[in-house]
């Protein structure tokens, strides 16, 4: 009977060490998927797909939260059922030992809070964005200020294009003098950046 660990971050600047130091140590064997998407079915994820081939019945599961376990509330609930059925107890971080019947209900209950509260974070940051886009088209600045929702041009692409058509100027020169790296000068004077 082995105690396994699973840690997943969603982006590759994220960390497991929260989620390892949460849950302890003492495991037999660890299993991560650093930088997987939560939208990734758990049994896609590649480190949740060696896991599944290493448990074995009797093994217990820990995790750090239900909605490490799958992509929704179906996944997870889905999941949660395939380890149950393999003979695999599942360990929530605060939850304690989930167990067929009364466990199930409860994951299933946490899984849609946390499915919904996804759905939220998706909603509240589209609705963020259209604001911006409302409001630069409105008034040329988003809805805090910026007169743009990209990255901030490094140089005027207009002034830099000029600059370089009356000095005669290569891509190379041009980088210099404006400290553009060779592919913005290329975009910016509508070149390949293959041209000196």
């Amino acid at each position: 009977m082995s105690r396994i660990a699973y840690y997943r971050v969603s982006t590759a600047d994220q960390s497991i060490e929260a989620q390892r130091s949460a849950l302890g140590d003492s495991f037999d064997k660890e299993f991560d998927d650093s930088g997987v998407s939560g939208a990734t079915l758990a049994a896609d994820r590649p480190g949740f797909s060696k896991l599944l081939g290493y448990i074995r019945e009797g093994d217990t599961l820990h995790v750090y939260a239900i909605d490490r376990l799958g992509r929704d509330a179906l996944d997870v609930q889905a999941t949660v059922r395939r380890l149950l059925d393999m003979g695999v107890a599942i360990d929530v971080r605060g939850l304690g030992t989930i167990a067929k019947g009364v466990g199930e209900l409860i994951v299933a209950v946490l899984a849609q809070i946390a499915d919904m509260e996804r759905n939220r974070i998706i909603e509240r940051c589209e609705s963020g964005r259209a604001a911006a886009r409302a409001s630069l088209a409105a008034t040329g600045k988003t809805h805090r200020g910026k007169a743009s929702m990209g990255r901030p041009k490094a140089a005027d692409p207009a002034e830099v294009v000029k600059w370089r058509k009356d000095n005669g100027a290569t891509i190379s020169q041009t980088m210099i003098r404006f400290g553009l790296s060779k592919a913005t000068v290329a975009r910016y004077c509508g070149q390949k950046e293959g041209a000196a």
